[in-house]
């Protein structure tokens, strides 16, 4: 069975949930094998996950050097790499990184390219959504091999342990792979919240409240469900909370179990970053807002009156 090589999502020594979505989809397109990208020692810190989501095999690019530079060192050896294995299929995250990579790699190898796809057909068909969820679309790549990048909480993880066997690769890099230096890294602060695109409760809010103050109702029942604060694009751009927690079509894509939409009207923008949530509750003082046309359980009124009361009937139930 050919291989399908996916490039691991990783921070902190953990990898990202949205890697154990690759690994899942590629299963069904071949044998899936993991490319690691880090800096020495990165990989033997991930091969327990990777092998128990299917990764038969892992390519450990680990150099200091190669964390140094920007994405174009990650396209070459990822280029090399192809060109010894003749994979099956290469599958990358649509996350910045992974869609720069994948377009440096489809130029090199002269390769089709899909991004944001949410699911890949063995015979290498693409599914993808567009104009914001109200269209699905089926495409193919017509030069070479499936180059994809898979957009976040598609795919739903499936364990399948094996024992991964690891190989190293070289990482020879040319003047041209240098031309962008990383001179400083900031790291950015983070709370006790999970993850907004990997939690599986999400509580957003949107212009209905009014107020970057009242935002703090969203943050308290977000914290009650053990879950992760989102905003609606009209809440981020009114200042309300920041912009790395808009959920929509332009902001983060979320799939939780249970999405909670507090004043947020239900733009078809927004609709298409939360729309594959398994349960979502939406509050609204608007019997009309389209929210309510997605809604399992909706609830036609004023978020300061619903809110406080569902946050003690949720401290009295803990």
């Amino acid at each position: 069975m050919a291989e399908v090589l996916v490039v691991v999502e990783h921070s902190g020594g953990a990898v990202k949930k949205l890697t154990l979505e690759l690994l899942t989809l590629a299963r069904t397109l071949g044998e899936p094998a993991a490319v690691v990208f880090g800096a020495p020692g990165s990989a033997a810190a991930l091969t327990g996950r990777l092998g128990e989501y299917g990764a038969a095999k892992i390519y450990a690019v680990e150099s200091d050097e190669l964390t140094g530079y920007l994405v174009a060192p990650k396209a070459t050896v990822l280029a090399s790499l192809i060109g010894d294995v003749a994979p099956a299929a290469v599958l990358l995250g649509s996350t910045q990184e992974g869609k720069e990579i994948a377009g440096r790699l489809a130029v090199k190898l002269d390769n089709g390219l899909l991004t944001d796809v949410s699911d890949l057909a063995a015979d290498g068909t693409a599914t993808q959504v567009v104009f914001a969820g109200s269209t699905i679309v089926r495409s193919k790549v017509s030069r070479g091999l499936p180059l994809a990048t898979l957009r976040p909480n598609s795919v739903a993880p499936v364990p399948a342990p094996v024992t991964p066997a690891v190989s190293p690769v070289e990482v020879p890099l040319s003047d041209a792979d240098k031309l962008v230096k990383v001179v400083d890294r900031v790291v950015e602060q983070k709370g006790s919240r999970p993850e907004l695109t990997e939690a599986s409760v999400v509580v957003s809010g949107g212009r209905g409240l009014g107020s970057a103050e009242n935002f703090k109702l969203v943050e308290e029942l977000a914290d009650l469900l053990g879950g992760a604060v989102g905003a609606s694009r009209a809440a981020t751009d009114s200042g309300f909370y920041p912009h790395q927690f808009q959920v929509g079509q332009t902001g983060k894509t979320v799939s939780p179990q249970l999405y909670v939409a507090l004043g947020i009207s239900g733009a078809i923008q927004h609709r298409a970053g939360m729309q594959t949530s398994k349960t979502i509750v939406a509050v609204n003082k608007d019997a009309e807002a389209p929210i309510f046309e997605l809604a399992d359980f909706g609830v036609v009124g004023d978020l300061f009156k619903v809110v406080p009361q569902a946050a003690e009937e949720i401290r009295k139930r803990a």
